[in-house]
């Protein structure tokens, strides 16, 4: 099968490895790709919000099916220009991706269906938001309604830094897809990362992760596209993994069908497990980044064959199974990151780290200039290692990511810290 991978980033690349894997695959091509990427696929230079193009390039090259990674086309509605034009993709349809397009829809559906999450309100002006968020106690919780790259969120201290916020957000501080401003309550708790597919009418389990949103160690700093993650995750528990199939996919995937929003595609269900019990945090319309990272790696089965069987509605027939070991990775980033940063530093030390036993490397912002790779992101490098224990992987992540280095380069030093608080 000829195959599109549609992204840039280490999700991407982290899919790209695992599609490369596949007996059915004959050609993969990626657009746009990154230098990573190139590795394993032919890499396309157009963009993913380049629809027209993306279609035409299927079209000339008869691809028998495309895989979207990136939310935003998703979210603008690639899946459906390519079903259009004849051409088999993995989900969700526009319609669909509301679920990741639209916090106030979801939390809409939430209070409908009784699916647990935060008290909240969704505002269209800055002057109710700040009422309704004087109401509530500290923290306050102050999410722009769009996507916005992982990082349309502020949890505010104060009543001063929750009317700030709302009027980041409608001065367009996250960006034009965010007309709308939801305050919640703050949810206290540890989170983790839950992971299902959907084709529609079946739902199956995949596995579940933990993040590292905040930038610096000790989960201080601001939040982040995610700094590291690791699989599988203590906190999500084989009987916290049903509840959360139970209790949060499945009504959620038969409340968008009673809705007309019938949802195929990747699900990825934020929890955060309070007092009260786990909640809903959000819920994003793809596989997650960086948590791919770590869960492409112990994914035995096949990708392609179950990205197929999530298509064509078969997904009653998968039998998924994965490796007993245990996956993290570490995001080196570029120095100021989550802010402005500089590009076009050479990366040094990849060759010797990528040696190590246990590593894979996934590149997320990178490019290639003539026989060295340079940095063009802001999150640069997944530095991901299995092992037998959280222990011995992020030993040997991080004895890899000690060896690549570029000026400016840093990396958090704890990731896995509360799966080793529970050992």
């Amino acid at each position: 099968m000829k195959v599109l991978l549609v992204g840039s980033g280490g999700r991407e690349h982290a899919l790209a490895w695992a599609l490369s894997a596949s007996p059915l695959l004959t050609k993969l091509y990626c657009a746009p790709g990154n230098a990573g990427i190139a590795q394993v696929a032919e890499c396309m230079p157009i963009p993913a919000m380049d629809f027209p193009a993306l279609v035409a390039f299927a079209r000339e090259k008869k691809i028998d099916f495309a895989v979207i990674g990136m939310d935003a086309p998703l979210i603008g509605g690639l899946w459906d220009a390519f079903e259009a034009a004849g051409i088999r993709a993995t989900g969700p349809s526009k319609t669909a991706a509301v679920l990741e397009g639209s916090k106030g829809f979801v939390k809409d559906l939430c209070a409908e269906y009784g699916i647990p999450t935060a008290a909240y309100r969704r505002f269209a002006e800055p002057k109710a938001a700040k009422a309704f968020a004087d109401t509530l106690g500290l923290p306050v919780v102050i999410k722009a309604d769009g996507p916005a790259l992982g990082k349309g969120v502020v949890v505010a201290d104060t009543r001063a830094d929750a009317r700030k916020a709302i009027d980041f957000v409608f001065d367009g501080g996250f960006g034009e897809g965010a007309p709308q401003v939801v305050v919640e309550e703050f949810m206290a708790g540890e989170e983790g990362s839950f992971f299902a597919l959907s084709d529609g009418t079946h739902v199956i389990p995949l596995a579940g992760a933990q993040d590292h949103k905040q930038v610096f160690d000790g989960d201080k700093g601001p939040n982040t596209g995610g700094m590291g993650a690791y699989s599988p995750a203590p906190v999500l528990t084989p009987a916290m993994e049903a509840v959360a199939m139970e209790t949060f996919i499945k009504p959620t995937v038969a409340a968008m069908r009673a809705r007309g929003r019938t949802y195929a595609g990747a699900m990825y269900l934020g929890l955060i497990f309070t007092a009260q019990g786990p909640k809903l945090v959000e819920y994003n319309c793809r596989f997650g980044d960086p948590e791919t990272q770590v869960l492409m790696p112990r994914l035995k089965s096949d990708l392609l064959t179950v990205l197929l069987a999530m298509r064509d509605g078969i997904l009653n027939e998968v039998d998924l199974r994965w490796s007993d070991e245990v996956a993290l990775t570490v995001v080196m980033a570029s120095g100021g990151y989550p802010g402005a940063y500089t590009k076009g530093h050479v990366i040094h030390g990849l060759g010797a780290a990528a040696k190590l036993p246990g590593v894979q490397i996934f590149h997320a912002g990178t490019e290639r200039r003539g026989g060295d790779y340079v940095t063009a992101g802001g999150r640069v490098l997944n530095v991901t290692a299995t092992g037998k224990t959280v222990a011995e992987a992020q030993a040997r992540a991080y004895a890899a990511v000690d060896l690549i280095h570029w000026e400016g380069s840093f990396a958090r030093r704890d990731i896995g810290w509360r799966a080793l608080a529970r050992t």
